[in-house]
């Protein structure tokens, strides 16, 4: 008779909670949530290196929420559809729950010193979060560029001109991407008429 898999086994479960937790301390956004499901994932083998890496651009460039879509795209490679609605579900109930509960209490929240206080604290962690994840996704960038030249050309042409574009010219975020989009697809044509030559 075969056995049924028990609640820790079940990867559904996992998901969920894993998601759920991240959901619950994700203060500043998806660049926040960066570093930390960077950590799970390696933890956890769920995903590689590089898989990893392609979560974070693919839920990037994709319209949407980052932390929605990185959960989305985790919890299709490990069960498919419904392991992705399971992620979904688990990433954005915490959310749902705060949201509605501050929308109630807002008038009391405004005026609270121990609110306002936890607040600024969390607003400098979440700052500390997304320098840390800057750190990290630049060195796995530069990392992987110095392994393959295409990878090393793209990241010296794109990542100058779009930080430049951003910061000093405010060019909108969007604007930049497509550019990166449409200088790496040059790129790579460029690249499969040289090596059929």
């Amino acid at each position: 008779m075969e056995q049924k898999p028990s609640i820790k086994d079940n990867m559904y479960l996992k998901l969920f909670i894993e998601f759920f937790t991240l959901g619950l301390f994700t203060f500043g956004g998806g660049a926040a949530m960066i570093a930390m499901l960077q950590d799970r994932l390696r933890g956890k083998h769920w995903l590689s290196e590089d898989e990893v890496l392609d979560c974070i651009t693919v839920a990037q460039t994709l319209p949407g929420v980052v932390a929605v879509n990185m959960s989305v795209f985790v919890g299709y490679r490990m069960k498919g559809i419904k392991g992705a609605m399971v992620s979904v579900l688990g990433m954005v109930l915490p959310s749902l729950v705060i949201i509605i509960l501050v929308a109630i209490f807002m008038e009391a929240f405004e005026e609270n010193p121990y609110i306002i206080g936890a607040l600024r604290g969390i607003r400098a962690a979440t700052l500390g979060l997304i320098l840390a994840t800057c750190f990290k996704l630049g060195k796995q960038i530069l990392d992987k560029s110095k392994k393959e030249r295409a990878q090393m050309v793209i990241t010296a042409l794109v990542f100058p001109l779009a930080f430049l574009a951003i910061t000093f010219w405010k060019m909108d975020a969007v604007w930049a991407i497509l550019g990166g989009l449409v200088i790496g697809i040059i790129y790579g044509l460029i690249r499969m008429k040289e090596e059929k030559a």
